[in-house]
């Protein structure tokens, strides 16, 4: 039995606040020894196929301002464009991880295996890219985005094809700053804001 919309009640959001930290990435808040490796410190293991990058950037407030407690997870295919669980993935990529910003510099980094093109369920392939869930304190709804690089063919990708204007798909582009080397700086607001995503 189907029970009526009316009878649900959206329950209340709140800020991730300090103690986001303290439930997903204990040792990096100071609680050392919760886990012997940190949930979802890496997203590969050695021995995995494809190219190995490092990501690296900051999460800018609207003031141009250092988020510093920014935290986020990432979800990718492996250098063949599979996602673990699909035939013939990569076992040594989990395609998952959480990232945390450095409390003093804000900086991020992410170390990973470069992902291939993906097809949809429909068929249309989306160029090489990352999803990206963010959280941070003062946001009171986690925030999804993606990473594409600009050294890959992005043309065609479905949902880069629908950003509007197109200048802003520019702010999903990760600048390649040297061999393996990429950079991405997040804008929650303001003058090149991030394109966010309702998915």
């Amino acid at each position: 039995m189907v029970q009526p919309l009316e009878a649900l009640q959206e329950t209340p959001s709140q800020t991730a606040g300090p103690f986001v930290h303290i439930g997903t990435v204990p040792t990096y808040a100071g609680l050392g020894g919760v886990y012997e490796t940190e949930l979802g410190r890496a997203t590969f293991l050695d021995g995995a196929r494809g190219e190995i990058v490092e990501i690296s950037g900051r999460v800018l407030d609207g003031a141009g301002g250092l988020v510093r407690d920014a935290l986020f997870e990432v979800w990718q295919a492996d250098a063949d464009g599979r996602y673990p669980g699909q035939d013939g993935a990569d076992p040594k990529v989990f395609g998952w991880a959480r990232v945390c910003a450095d409390p003093e510099s804000g900086e991020w980094r992410l170390r990973t295996v470069k992902p291939g093109r993906t097809r949809r369920r429909d068929g249309l392939e989306q160029a090489p890219h990352i999803a990206v869930w963010l959280i941070a304190r003062g946001v009171n709804v986690g925030l999804q985005t993606r990473i594409y690089f600009a050294d890959e063919d992005n043309g065609g990708d479905p949902l880069l094809a629908r950003i509007d204007p197109k200048s802003r798909v520019d702010t999903l582009i990760a600048e390649k700053t040297g061999e393996g080397a990429y950079r991405f700086d997040i804008v929650l607001q303001g003058e090149g804001e991030t394109v966010f995503f309702d998915m």
